[in-house]
């Protein structure tokens, strides 16, 4: 397996691996809008992606959306999404991608990375607790949908 940082070549891949991953979360499969919003976040240097390969196979990708600890001063990171294809999960890719963002963080400073996942995604859970991640419970996020 090999991870490398996704460029506009990559886009293809990481458009579809990104349209699968939105339908694993119940949405309608749009891959034109997919690969449209990918491209948009690649050119505006808008997020940090990655993306896990085996030879030609895409097995997963992940993408971070920079953001800045005031408290800190310093850079902090959104680890907004993480999806693996279905054939290749529990094949240690999710945990080679998280850790791919851990030595990006480092190498930029950054204070934190974050992120949430739902309730229900124990699997997942598990995974973040084994990477040394805490749930923060000191804090309360609210949201306002729109």
């Amino acid at each position: 397996m090999k991870i490398k940082q996704a460029t506009a070549a990559d886009l293809t891949v990481v458009a579809t691996l990104f349209n699968d991953y939105r339908q694993f979360y119940e949405q309608k499969s749009d891959l034109e809008a997919a690969e449209a919003l990918i491209l948009a976040r690649m050119e505006k240097k808008e997020s940090v992606i990655y993306v896990a390969m085996e030879d030609e196979r895409p097995l997963g990708f992940v993408q971070l959306y920079p953001t800045f600890s005031s408290v800190g001063m310093q850079r902090a990171f959104i680890l907004n999404d993480l999806f693996v294809a279905q054939d290749a999960r529990k094949q240690g890719v999710a945990h080679a991608l998280i850790e791919q963002c851990y030595s990006y963080c480092e190498e930029n400073n950054a204070r934190y990375i974050t992120l949430e996942t739902a309730e229900t995604n124990i699997s997942a859970q598990k995974l973040y607790e084994k990477m040394d991640m805490e749930m923060d419970l000191s804090v309360r996020h609210y949201s306002k949908y729109f």
